[in-house]
């Protein structure tokens, strides 16, 4: 039941901090804004494990529930002092919700956020393995690991939304999957190819190029579903944001499988059709991707 609140309480959040962060910028800065936010995910994700696994070994697990509910509390009492007053959402009857799913280019956009999602975590899910028996590194170096993917990340993430306001979302979104797809490949190659004295190293140093362009996507791909519906931004960043958590699930069932009936130097492989198959629905759903406003009551 924690567990349940817990994703109810991040699910909300994430949607309302990118509507938020949305509102308080202009048009020409809504990726960088989402950026912002999504950055602060990003850092969450690299620091959380090493630092829970510190507050657990010193205060047990109980103290790291308590550390993060004072953490939560912190962030809630700052956000109250500092936002400014007057942010007023966009209040919509529900059949005006359900029809910004319905709006020509939103689907495919969701569609390519849950695909990325899936490649990204088919592989990220199960990096130990991957790392222990396909590089031959000691579970010594996994936090390490995970620390240099988590600043790739967020290099990637404030590149990501400056990239998609001077280039163009839509452009830097295809980028990133075809990027992603060849990180991935790599992922697979190396292991398969290289001696473990080596391939524990060539991973270790993927992590970085790795976390910069697959999060460069969820900012840029943020700023491509508002621009179909800029009157319903928070909306539509709530639809993106549970895609993006299904391809989170989804790539984990993906690489248990792939784990379950191959080896861990197959998960970058299969890992990598995802983002291909994304791109392709980029590629064939750029002309839905126009502004479309919200039909009047």
């Amino acid at each position: 039941v924690a567990r349940i609140v817990m994703a109810l309480s991040s699910g909300l959040f994430a949607a309302t901090a990118q509507g938020t962060a949305v509102a308080l910028v202009d048009d020409h800065h809504r990726a960088r804004a989402i950026a912002v936010v999504v950055g602060g995910t990003t850092v969450a994700v690299a620091l959380g494990a090493p630092l829970g696994a510190l507050v657990a070994t010193v205060a047990g697990w109980r103290g790291t529930f308590f550390a993060i509910a004072g953490l939560g509390a912190l962030a809630g009492a700052i956000l109250w002092y500092r936002l400014p007053q007057g942010i007023v959402g966009t209040r919509l009857p529900l059949k005006r919700r359900l029809a910004a799913a319905l709006r020509p280019g939103v689907m495919p956009i969701l569609l390519t956020t849950v695909l990325a999602l899936i490649g990204a975590f088919t592989v990220f899910a199960y990096v130990a393995p991957l790392a222990i028996e396909g590089g031959g590194l000691s579970q010594i170096a996994l936090p390490g690991m995970l620390l240099a993917f988590g600043v790739g990340a967020v290099i990637g993430t404030i590149g990501g939304g400056q990239a998609a306001d001077r280039f163009g979302a839509t452009r830097t979104v295809g980028w990133s999957l075809a990027l992603s797809a060849a990180m991935l490949v790599l992922l697979s190659v190396i292991p398969t190819f290289l001696p473990h004295h080596i391939a524990g190293p060539a991973l270790m140093a993927m992590m970085v190029p790795w976390g910069i362009v697959g999060w460069a996507f969820p900012p840029a791909q943020a700023s491509r579903i508002i621009k179909l519906a800029p009157d319903a931004a928070p909306i539509v960043l709530s639809l993106n944001a549970s895609a993006l958590y299904l391809g989170v699930a989804l790539g984990a069932v993906v690489g248990g499988a792939v784990l379950r009936y191959g080896a861990p130097a197959d998960l970058g492989l299969v890992a990598a059709i995802f983002p291909i198959v994304g791109l392709g629905v980029v590629v064939a759903g750029r002309w839905a991707a126009r502004p479309v406003e919200m039909p009047a009551e």
